[in-house]
């Protein structure tokens, strides 16, 4: 192939994509969420309900295009952008349908997937075979929490440090790491010094995600380097120190600090926002509310602040024919609480209640934008089921599965509180929720799930009409 017909070649894709999204032939679903929610076995389930669709054995009632039989196929095709590393599915579908199952590794990375989902419109004058791409994109929701640096500026983002110092007793205990640098505004610059607290920094941000449960942790890179690992742009820290009088010398270390902080954010921070989140049209959000209420009252507010920052960054709202081509916008986010398998169903209920709680300011945000927003307890792969069993000679109704070290369990899992846990709560709580592995599957069938159904109505139905 000619370079002229090479570059002929992408022009057409790009003018073919363009005309998909203008005529609602394309959906970017953009799978977010923190820590340990489970973004990777979300997609992989996802990926495996709509491969699965057509089949005797799918169990999607409440996804009415499925329900009234107007799905005709959905298969895997290759994505537009090439130079993005494809989701990987089958090695999640690997570990999840192996002997014994496991959970899928962890996102490192960005990634993405294409479907093409073959349909028959409803209306009687629709036609009789239409066509949705949808492109799926995972990224690592330790990026994510970069967004929010977008509207802070060092001074801001250095007093937002401090105050979950002040606020929380073991991050600061945590932090005496970095913490005894206690260096002066003015103080000549020194390579090799930043990068030893910088790097102490960074370590004191890893211990906070495994020891404390804690989410807001910034800069997301610093945790999920990639290719920037040794990067001076990644060797800054905040000043929670004494803050300089007037203008710093150019040449001091918290004006250096201050412009690694400002390149940080327009390198990687504003170039990944506009590569990848100014073209989403449809945004998840998953939460894990029992890891949460597992950390204890800190971890669970943390949580709650780091969604409140991060659904701020998003821009929500419908826009004309000219915005749509060049300027998507999301106009529907679901918020999700995972793993609803951990708990009796008539648990449910307060699990999304939690949840409504929990994102309550993040949702209005959302619709004072005019967007389509929702939330919902799902499992993506159910990983328990519904047994009972004998207790201290007592018939106790409660969930069969297996711990993640292979252990078979039977147990009856706490209550989970309705609304926003009280200081009663937390004193009086229980030892936390179990974990489970994946239960063993055939893999000529779909995933077990809880509500991917209803996930896929709310988040593609008005689509497929």
């Amino acid at each position: 192939m000619t370079t002229l017909e090479h570059w002929l070649g992408l022009a057409s894709s790009h003018a073919a994509d363009l005309l998909d999204r203008a005529l609602d032939r394309q959906l970017r679903l953009a799978v977010t969420g923190l820590a340990h929610s489970g973004k990777t076995a979300f997609i992989a389930s996802l990926v495996n309900q709509l491969e699965h669709a057509c089949s005797r054995d799918a169990k999607l009632p409440l996804w009415r295009a499925h329900d009234r039989g107007r799905i005709l196929g959905v298969r895997r095709v290759p994505q537009l952008n090439a130079h993005i590393p494809s989701f990987a599915y089958e090695a999640a579908c690997e570990r999840l349908f192996g002997e014994p199952p496991v959970w899928p590794e962890s996102t490192r990375g960005v990634s993405e997937i294409r479907l093409e989902i073959r349909y028959r419109p409803a209306g009687r004058w629709a036609r009789d075979v239409a066509t949705l791409y949808l492109d799926i994109v995972d990224y690592p929701g330790e990026w994510l929490l970069d967004l929010p640096l977008l509207r802070l500026d060092y001074a801001a983002w250095s007093a937002q440090v401090a105050a979950t110092l002040r606020r929380d007793p073991r991050a600061a205990e945590l932090a005496a790491s970095w913490m005894h640098w206690n260096p002066s505004p003015q103080d000549p610059f020194g390579e090799k010094a930043v990068a030893e607290v910088a790097a102490a920094y960074t370590a004191w941000l890893r211990a906070c995600r495994e020891q404390l449960n804690m989410s807001l942790l910034q800069p997301g890179r610093f945790l999920l380097p990639g290719e920037y690992a040794g990067a001076p742009m990644l060797q800054f820290l905040p000043w929670v120190w004494a803050a300089p009088a007037g203008k710093a010398d150019e040449r001091s270390v918290y004006a250096q600090l201050e412009h690694r902080f400002e390149q940080y954010k327009q390198h990687l921070v504003k170039g990944f926002y506009k590569e990848h989140f100014a073209g989403f049209d449809r945004q998840i959000v998953l939460v894990d509310c029992l890891h949460a209420l597992d950390g204890g009252p800190e971890c669970f507010h943390d949580t709650g602040r780091a969604l409140r920052q991060i659904i701020q960054s998003f821009s929500y709202g419908k826009g004309n024919l000219l915005e749509r081509l060049f300027r998507p916008r999301i106009d529907r986010v679901l918020f999700a609480a995972s793993k609803a398998d951990h708990l009796l169903p008539e648990q449910h209920d307060n699990l999304l209640s939690l949840l409504q709680d929990l994102v309550k300011g993040s949702a209005a945000v959302a619709h004072f934008e005019g967007v389509s927003s929702d939330c919902m307890a799902l499992a993506s792969v159910a990983a328990t089921e519904v047994a009972r069993g004998k207790a201290g000679g007592e018939l106790l109704r409660g969930l069969r599965g297996h711990s993640i070290d292979g252990q078979a369990l039977l147990i009856h899992p706490q209550d989970v509180p309705g609304r926003l846990p009280s200081q009663d709560w937390w004193s009086t709580r229980g030892e936390g929720y179990d974990r489970f592995c994946p239960q063993a599957m055939e893999r000529s069938r779909p995933m077990p799930h809880i509500r991917m159904d209803a996930a896929l109505e709310f988040l593609l139905g008005d689509k497929l009409r």
